[in-house]
């Protein structure tokens, strides 16, 4: 056999190979959505998973900025699922769940400073408590004329929905969470984040019924597909995420399925 026919060969070889990788590591990616808590410079051992320093949170921000990552809204990612529209690569979502006071007084102005889209997902019930940990309806309505904040439902209370038995219940902390945020900021809130990131199909099915278009969870597991825009999977950011490179790795697109088979 002629050198050239050998080339050509192993050429084709490889070129099938890289096709084969290629489609095996495509099924296998997931848009990333990130999952943020509380922004905050003091530390909290009890709070250890769910905070991060505003200075590391910016690194991160300015880190998707600088490397030109598409950061777009949870609805537009949802309607980019739902079409099965081609997602450009580095596509990713911003989410901050529970509505910390703090999401106000650090992330919000990085956010602005980066011109980075992110959702937040309040629990109706905390909203201006007398605590003074949790964001007020005038700090939720700044945020939400910003252009650059989506609001979304973390039902009325923390409790996991898993956890309550009655149907009325469930309904109220689905459907009236709804109402309540959509009669306060004269609009429609689309987005629902499972408290604790806990659901069934039963609970899936009620959210559908309430009228939302998307809804995310932590990991829901195989049983839940990826395109199944009512259970998106998210990753969880904390401090162990403060190294840029761990963090670039949680937005690959790649972490998410790691994650599920270890």
């Amino acid at each position: 056999m002629s050198k050239r026919k050998t080339l050509v060969i192993i050429l084709a070889v490889c070129f099938f190979c890289g096709f084969l990788l290629e489609n095996s590591l495509q099924k296998k990616y997931i848009v990333p959505i990130l999952m943020y808590h509380s922004v905050n410079p003091h530390s909290n051992p009890r709070m250890a998973r769910l905070i991060i320093s505003p200075q590391c949170f910016q690194r991160q921000m300015r880190f998707l900025k600088d490397n030109r990552y598409n950061v777009v809204t949870l609805k537009t990612l949802a309607e980019l699922i739902k079409n099965k529209k081609k997602i450009p690569p580095r596509t990713l979502a911003i989410t901050i769940d529970d509505g910390y006071k703090d999401n106000y007084t650090y992330a919000f102005p990085i956010l602005k400073k980066y011109d980075l889209p992110a959702t937040i997902f309040v629990i109706l019930n905390e909203i201006g408590r007398p605590q003074n940990d949790r964001l007020s309806w005038d700090e939720i309505k700044t945020m939400r004329d910003s252009g650059i904040i989506t609001f979304g439902s973390h039902a009325l209370g923390p409790e996991p929905l898993v956890n309550i038995k009655s149907e009325g219940d469930l309904k109220k902390e689905v459907f009236d969470s709804k109402r309540i945020l959509e009669e306060a900021l004269k609009r429609e809130v689309e987005a629902f984040s499972y408290p604790e990131g806990r659901f069934n199909a039963r609970i899936r099915d009620l959210v559908i019924a309430a009228g939302y278009r998307l809804a995310v969870a932590t990991s829901p597991g195989k049983k839940f597909p990826n395109d199944d825009i009512f259970a998106l999977k998210r990753l969880r950011i904390s401090n162990n995420s403060e190294n840029l490179f761990v963090f670039w790795f949680k937005t690959t697109g790649f972490y998410a399925f790691i994650k599920e088979k270890r």
